[in-house]
């Protein structure tokens, strides 16, 4: 039976729960809810929960490190379970994507996500894939370093909360396709519509 990890980023604690930067958090709890999973052990540095899906055996991955050390979690995993980097798929926020797009890729380089910078060097490699989903940029005079950190660790406005939620379901879509089907067919059918 093939393991498929799909690992959330973001921040542990309270503190975090709802800002921008734990939408991949986000995302893997949906997922979870939606088969009726729970994160049950710690382990890797990670809250987990498994199941089988489509004949695979499915482990959500929270890491419990913060978001710049992610790859430590990510390379215990890889070991632990003994897979290659290509069924490690990441789930993260980007702030290059508008708010709610989500892209699929199956490689690619960190573009400024201290949390895939930190995969990457982990593992050795760039060759894993992952599920970009937009949390949009602060306003053009906003664009520092340091306004971008504050902009990422804020909470999305109420009006904003709608278009996430719909965001994070499709990201359990997108996923229960990477699982059955592939990552290839998961761009193929969600990178054109979403």
């Amino acid at each position: 039976m093939r393991t498929v990890i799909i690992m959330g980023l973001g921040n542990p604690g309270q503190r975090y729960a709802r800002t921008r930067h734990n939408i991949g958090y986000r995302c893997v709890d949906h997922f979870a809810f939606r088969h009726g999973a729970r994160f049950v052990r710690t382990a890797c540095q990670a809250r987990l929960s498994e199941f089988t899906l489509s004949d695979h055996r499915v482990v959500l991955a929270k890491p419990r490190t913060f978001m710049n050390l992610s790859g430590k979690s990510a390379q215990a995993l890889v070991h632990s379970y003994g897979i290659s980097p290509q069924d490690l798929v990441i789930v993260y926020d980007d702030v290059d994507l508008p708010l709610a797009r989500i892209r699929v890729r199956t490689a690619g380089g960190p573009g400024g996500h201290n949390g895939i910078r930190s995969v990457i060097t982990a593992l050795n490699t760039n060759h894993f894939p992952r599920v970009r989903v937009g949390i949009g940029r602060p306003l053009e005079s906003e664009r520092n370093e340091e306004d971008l950190v504050g902009y990422v660790l804020s909470e999305f406005s109420e009006a904003q909360e709608q278009v996430v939620a719909e965001a994070v379901a499709k990201v359990s879509d997108i996923l229960d396709c990477v699982v059955a089907d592939g990552i290839d067919a998961a761009m193929n059918r969600f990178n054109s519509v979403v």
